[in-house]
């Protein structure tokens, strides 16, 4: 319950930040033509981009006849979260990990790569699946397309500001607005914005992680699971996809651990997710 009201006011905190920036830097009409391209660039984004990242990830659809332990898996958690079986995909790399996409319910995927297949037992398997299936139900790629429509829409008008205050031609509601304090406004509110969309990130990780373990009734198959995800992951580093899609994943696929302090981070640590799963009454 605490991180779902803590997604409210990030979103919130983000939204508040646009309307700052906007009425600061282009007034209504600055304001207006931004989001509507924002919201042209990223609701195309919500509805085709799960396909972007099946082919960047060289994901197949995978048989039922050749997995029939990952498909039974991924048809007992979206039973138990109510929700229609979402297709099934194999990664064909040997870094550890999973993650799922689509922009609905019913065009919804689950993927794993070969490496997690490889390394975990079929409990912890379950307990990554189970994860997977939280953000499905939870409409996780949603949120996070709210996040950066807005997050894009303040970028947007941060590089408006700062070609303004270069090169003169924008100003805000007050004439003879000071260069300076536009492109400080220019620089800090794009910084301000993505901290708040990773702070988002991580805590729709938390919110799976306490879903995932209440469908299956076993926290400590996905704690277990994100250990070894850990440990195994830095030896595989992911060598398909791109940083843009790290996100989704379960753990970080590029490294074993996060190079950046905390507020950077698109994933909660390992050992604090661990913490609360062990703690999680169910």
């Amino acid at each position: 319950m605490f991180n779902q009201f803590k997604t409210v006011i990030l979103l919130g905190a983000l939204s508040g930040l646009l309307l700052l920036i906007g009425q600061l830097v282009g007034g209504a009409s600055g304001l207006t033509v931004a989001l509507v391209l924002a919201i042209i660039m990223n609701v195309g984004s919500y509805f085709f981009s799960h396909k972007l990242v099946l082919a960047m990830y060289r994901a197949k659809e995978a048989p039922k006849s050749q997995f029939p332990d990952l498909h039974h898996s991924v048809e007992e958690a979206a039973k138990a979260a109510g929700i229609p079986k979402p297709k099934v995909y194999i990664v064909p790399s040997e870094n550890p990990n999973a993650f799922a996409t689509g922009p609905n319910y019913k065009n919804s995927v689950v993927a794993v790569t070969q490496g997690i297949l490889n390394l975990l037992s079929k409990e912890e398997l379950k307990g990554v699946i189970a994860h997977e299936i939280s953000h499905i139900k939870n409409r996780d790629m949603l949120i996070s397309t709210i996040a950066a429509t807005i997050a894009s829409v303040i970028s947007y008008i941060a590089f408006m500001a700062r070609f303004a205050a270069l090169f003169g031609g924008m100003k805000g509601d007050k004439e003879g607005q000071n260069i300076f304090e536009l492109l400080a406004l220019a620089i800090i509110a794009p910084l301000v914005a993505m901290l708040i969309q990773l702070a988002i990130s991580r805590s729709r990780e938390y919110i799976a992680d306490e879903t995932g373990a209440k469908l299956i009734k076993n926290p400590s198959s996905l704690a277990n699971a994100l250990l070894k995800l850990e440990s195994q992951g830095k030896h595989n580093p992911m060598r398909l996809g791109s940083n843009s899609t790290n996100h989704m994943m379960i753990v970080n696929p590029f490294r074993g651990k996060q190079a950046f302090v905390s507020l950077f981070m698109t994933h909660p640590p390992i050992s604090e997710r661990v913490k609360r799963l062990k703690e999680l009454k169910i």
